[in-house]
């Protein structure tokens, strides 16, 4: 009798179904690789839009105090996403006893950027401070 070399189709059928599995598995892991890299390029540019805003409202001292401030961004800001910004400048505490024009006075500037993912509207937020001092119009 001849000894006959090759698989039965039983063990065919076993490799295909171990394949299918690992396949699935792998494909699987792509997606949600896929899904947390757009998130988190979503986070980054919030993130990078969130500083840029900050900077400008820790450097203007015209900004008005105990106002909430917000506008959308341009797509072309955003890369094509609807988002937008929030902002209030609120005072943290007083330096001096008087509130002479002038008096230095320390301001908590809080910022929210928001940015739709979907229907989902997602947010990141942040806080600054920073010394400014008390203007004119304010005491009288």
């Amino acid at each position: 009798m001849r000894s006959q070399r090759g698989f039965t189709l039983l063990e065919i059928l076993v490799a295909a179904a171990i394949m299918g599995i690992a396949v699935a598995g792998a494909m699987s892991g792509l997606s949600a690789s896929a899904r947390n890299a757009s998130r988190i390029t979503q986070y980054d540019r919030a993130a990078l839009l969130a500083r840029s805003k900050m900077d400008e409202l820790l450097l203007d001292n015209a900004t008005p105090r105990n106002q909430i401030l917000s506008a959308n961004y341009t797509p072309l800001e955003t890369g094509g996403v609807t988002a937008g910004w929030q902002a209030r400048v609120v005072p943290f505490e007083a330096l001096e006893t008087t509130f002479n024009p002038g008096a230095t006075v320390v301001e908590r500037v809080e910022l929210e950027i928001w940015w739709m993912d979907g229907p989902t509207r997602r947010s990141f937020s942040m806080e600054g401070i920073r010394r400014a001092q008390i203007p004119v119009e304010t005491i009288q």
